[in-house]
C-alpha cells in the first residue's frame, strides 16, 4: 500500500440489500396466519390481565353506574377492561355481553371480537398458558 493509496478512491462494493425484519409479537405467532382473529385480540385482551388494578365485578359495576349517568365514555372504557379480563377468563358469553355493550354504546367504533369470540378466546388461552405461567 503506497502512500498515493490514501488519496485513491476505493471503489465501492454495491451494498448488499439490508432485510428488513419484521418483529413478530407472540401473539402473532400464536395467530399464525389468522389475521381476523389477531385483529379481534389486538386491541381488546391484556397481555397480562393480573396487573389490571380493578378487579372484574367493580369494572361492570362502575361501568353500570357510568351508564345510568350518561358517561357513555366512562362506562365504554369500564366494559372494556371487563371484557379484557374475561378474555383472560375464558368466558365467551361474558365477552360477547361487555363488548356487546361496547358495540352498543359506540356504534362508529367495531369490535371484531364479536364475529367469532369462541375462536379469539382459545387463542388468547393458549398465550396465556404459554405466557403467564
Amino acid at each position: 500500500m503506497g502512500l498515493l493509496d490514501i488519496f485513491r478512491k476505493k471503489k465501492e462494493k454495491p451494498k448488499e440489500s439490508l432485510k428488513q425484519e419484521k418483529i413478530v409479537s407472540d401473539l402473532e405467532r400464536i395467530c399464525g396466519d389468522d389475521k381476523e382473529t389477531y385483529e379481534a385480540l389486538r386491541w381488546t385482551m391484556f397481555l397480562d390481565p393480573r396487573k389490571i388494578e380493578i378487579s372484574l365485578t367493580d369494572a361492570v359495576k362502575k361501568a353500570k353506574e357510568s351508564e345510568k349517568r350518561g358517561d357513555i365514555l366512562q362506562a365504554r372504557a369500564l366494559y372494556e377492561v371487563a371484557g379484557g379480563l374475561t378474555i383472560y377468563e375464558g368466558d365467551v358469553a361474558k365477552v360477547k355481553e361487555y363488548f356487546g355493550k361496547c358495540a352498543k354504546l359506540s356504534p362508529n367504533r367495531s369490535y371484531p371480537i364479536l364475529k367469532n369470540p369462541e375462536k379469539a378466546i382459545e387463542k388468547a388461552q393458549e398465550y396465556y398458558k404459554k405466557y403467564l405461567t
